[in-house]
């Protein structure tokens, strides 16, 4: 018997498994079923924290395909509430290990238990492993539509000019189109009145989500090197799920993440 915790950022859900004491990682048959929404749990990911020297611990992602992904901002945000909660005291910054590296995290403590996290994401890559030659790709032709490739830990392509309406037609072959041979985030985005930006997300390995942090991430920056966004400045980023604020240094070298996340339920896996 395994205890397991579900937790969402504006929507983005997923199954934490916390082995750190077992260190031992999960594999891609029983993650598929833990995320089946009619036959398991339902999540679009699972998220294994396994122990890491000098962190709180190391996060994988489990898209709920069974596959990999190298970082999920929203899941980061629910790793440090489940961690961070359990601690005994109210740290004010968690470091996690991740496929992206070791990044810095910020929590806002509320009544007792974490409201919100701010992750320092790290650089917003404009070059390989993002595409097969390398890099950069800025606002070129892609399948009769215009778009920017940016790395978060995770490959992006970032769409500019294409609403968020289209995402469920468009996103299953972009995602795997073969300028991305590992595959890729679709990011389909809008302005919005007050400077911020509409964004909905075809995740590679799980579909239409709710929220995609990292996908945010992707869209500030693109927007910013297209001369539609600030640099320096926190940007709204409104998903299907709610708002997340975005800050994009000018010379990309640091990215960073701010938004809610909420405990949903508990229970024990056979």
């Amino acid at each position: 018997m395994e205890p397991f915790f579900k937790y969402h950022g504006l929507g983005n859900d997923f199954v934490v498994l916390d082995r750190r004491a077992s260190g031992r990682d999960l594999d891609a048959e029983t993650t598929r079923r833990l995320c089946d929404r009619h036959f398991g749990l339902g999540a679009d990911g699972v998220l294994t924290i396994l122990p890491e020297p000098g962190a709180a611990g190391r996060m994988v992602v489990h898209n709920a395909d069974g596959s990999i992904a190298q970082m999920c901002g929203n899941g980061l945000r629910c790793v440090v509430k489940h961690v961070a909660e359990r601690q005994g005291s109210q740290p004010r910054t968690l470091d996690v290990a991740t496929g992206a590296g070791l990044l810095r995290c910020d929590i806002d403590w509320r009544d007792g238990r974490v409201h919100a996290v701010t992750v320092a994401m790290g650089p917003a890559r404009l070059e390989s492993p993002i595409l097969p030659g390398g890099g950069p790709f800025l606002q070129k032709a892609i399948e009769g539509l215009t778009g920017t490739a940016v790395s978060m830990g995770n490959p992006h392509l970032v769409l500019l000019d294409t609403p968020p309406s289209e995402a469920a037609r468009l996103g299953p072959g972009l995602e795997r189109h073969p300028s991305f041979p590992e595959r890729t985030n679709v990011e389909f985005v809008e302005p919005r009145r007050d400077g911020g930006l509409r964004v909905t997300v075809w995740e590679r390995g799980v579909g239409l989500t709710l929220a995609c942090g990292t996908g945010a991430c992707a869209a500030v920056t693109a927007a910013a090197l297209a001369g539609r966004a600030p640099f320096d400045a926190w940007v709204p980023v409104e998903l299907p799920g709610g708002v997340l604020e975005i800050k994009v240094a000018a010379d990309r070298s640091q990215v960073w993440l701010r938004g809610p996340v909420a405990f949903v339920f508990e229970g024990v896996l056979p």
